[in-house]
């Protein structure tokens, strides 16, 4: 090779060498801190709580899902399903339990051909509804782990606690769509979960996650996001929390299930949905979100290059394989603790390509007009 091509495939290889320390950043920084994280194991959680779940032609779900909801083992909490339009026979469910339990309340939203609406309007009317302080979130089609997961998220709060941010992994069903989606969402957890240890949340999730009712009020609701499909979730969480009153708790008896989509034309209408909200973000949140899938697509494709040509191969073979080490190990250890096996494997593949598969679905939003009364 000439000079010339060397100096560039030297180049290549400081900015691949950056592009490891990055991405080892985020690892040991962030990731692993999911792991290491100590739970505080606070007394036994006495706040009355309100649980707001939005529905819409969710009877199914509401048959499977909500006896586990409202079969919390926690003294004082109250139930709020918001029927938002539905069409199935939601009301019927929904009225067999009402029969059942008396803490157990309905908000109905009736079909207005003159006016729709997004998730966010039937998320003002639970709130609004709700006679407790403490709001616990969930949606009809999740599963709470166990009958503690109220008592879980909700004893962290005090005076200085405004948000409680939980995970809702999904179903483990078979399918390598299945795989994808639960590691799509696990490495969500692992950045949403280690940025909040950290001191910087910038997003919850919405199958689980608590805040104060007065802070709701306080900061004006969704506010200037209303007009957006998504947002009810991460963009509350992004603009209101911070390092001194956040609090994460994903103990296994804590976490939520969802029932996953079925097909990749289901997901990518979902993950495009959950997109939108991204550029919205505080700018110190979408540089660091940023720079952890551009920096693996710099490092991938730059150790194709350089091992192509053989430049330095030694060097640049230890600094993929310390990377890949640790990508491994960290993310067995954060698969162990939030109760989500067998995705290892297929994680090593996931890796490579999720930048790109993310990239593409973002993008797909521009040009696009979105229907904000599509909120699922």
């Amino acid at each position: 090779m000439t000079d010339h091509s060397n100096n560039i495939l030297f180049v290549v290889f400081l900015i691949f060498s950056v592009a490891a320390a990055i991405q080892l950043f985020y690892y040991y920084f962030f990731y692993l801190s999911v792991f290491t994280y100590k739970q505080n194991v606070p007394g036994k959680a006495s706040h009355p709580v309100s649980v707001i779940i939005c529905a819409r032609n969710e009877a199914e779900n509401l048959s499977n899902f909500l006896p586990a909801v409202l079969e919390q083992d926690y003294p004082d909490y109250e139930v709020i399903v918001v029927n938002d339009c539905s069409e199935d026979n939601s009301y019927v469910i929904l009225g067999k339990y009402l029969m059942q339990y008396p803490h157990l309340k309905i908000s109905t939203i009736n079909k207005d051909p003159k006016f729709t609406h997004n998730k966010k309007f039937a998320q003002f009317i639970g709130i609004k509804a709700a006679k407790n302080e403490i709001l616990l979130f969930t949606d009809a089609d999740c599963q709470p782990e166990s009958d503690k997961w109220l008592e879980g998220m909700t004893s962290h709060f005090d005076d200085k606690i405004t948000f409680v941010l939980g995970y809702g992994g999904y179903r483990a069903e078979k399918g390598l769509l299945n795989k994808y989606i639960r590691y799509d969402s696990m490495t969500i957890a692992m950045q949403y979960l280690g940025m909040a240890i950290r001191g910087i949340p910038y997003m919850g999730v919405g199958r689980n996650l608590a805040y104060r009712r007065s802070s709701f009020f306080a900061n004006k609701g969704f506010g200037a996001h209303t007009n957006l499909a998504s947002g009810d979730d991460d963009l509350f969480v992004n603009t209101n929390a911070s390092g001194l009153n956040t609090c994460v708790e994903f103990s296994r008896n804590t976490h939520t299930r969802s029932v996953p989509k079925s097909t990749i034309s289901e997901w990518i209408t979902q993950k495009k949905r959950h997109l939108t909200t991204a550029p919205y973000y505080k700018l110190r949140d979408k540089l660091l979100l940023a720079a952890e899938p551009v920096t693996r697509i710099i490092f991938y494709t730059a150790f194709i290059l350089l091992l192509s040509f053989g430049f330095f191969w030694p060097f640049v073979l230890t600094i993929f394989v310390t990377r890949l080490i640790t990508q491994i190990i960290v993310f067995n250890l954060v698969q162990k603790r939030l109760n989500e096996p067998r995705l290892l494997a297929y994680s090593l593949i996931f890796d490579i390509f999720s930048p790109l598969i993310n990239s593409i679905v973002f993008l797909g939003n521009f040009g696009k007009r979105s229907d904000n009364n599509v909120w699922k």
